[in-house]
């Protein structure tokens, strides 16, 4: 593993601790350069399916896109990083699951909906808003109105 600090190529495992649900490694690792630490993540590789978008491109599944559209979403709100990386893990778990070789990327859109709507509203709003393309504040309101009506639905029970 190559250090981050120096380049140095060789570094050696200090300590390993598999994640909450075993299913990432963390590895503190020091360079035998410089001698500073730094942590890997070591995961399984899944063979997920591609990505068909709207306009009919075929994408490889990009994790780190994932979570930043919906880090964006979050921003300013009190969503942890970890509530977000359990929800990124469910999807991956869902696509992996799917057998799919190719999913559409309007069913990854609903399906972090879903999540963010569990999570916070106000970052599902803000999902929904850039994924569904509102064509005005009429589309924007009923979907508010949506929620709204969840929410006193809840109440009631």
């Amino acid at each position: 593993m190559r250090c981050p600090y120096c380049a140095f190529a060789d570094s050696k495992v200090v300590d390993s601790r598999p994640d909450r649900d075993s299913s990432v490694i963390r590895r503190r690792r020091e360079c035998e350069s410089c001698g500073k630490r730094f942590t890997t993540y070591e995961r399984v590789e899944e063979v997920l399916p591609l990505i068909m978008k709207k306009d009919g491109r075929r994408e490889p599944y990009i994790r780190e896109k994932v979570i930043g559209g919906i880090k964006k979403a979050c921003e300013k709100r009190p969503v942890s990083i970890e509530s977000i990386e359990d929800m990124v893990a469910r999807l991956e778990g869902r696509l992996f699951e799917s057998g799919e070789k190719e999913i559409p990327s309007t069913v990854i859109g609903e399906w972090i909906m879903s999540g963010l709507h569990e999570i916070d509203e106000v970052a599902y709003v803000r999902f929904a808003s850039v994924y569904r393309s509102f064509r005005d504040i009429n589309e924007f309101m009923a979907e508010l109105q949506d929620i709204l009506e969840g929410e006193r639905g809840k109440k009631k029970r």
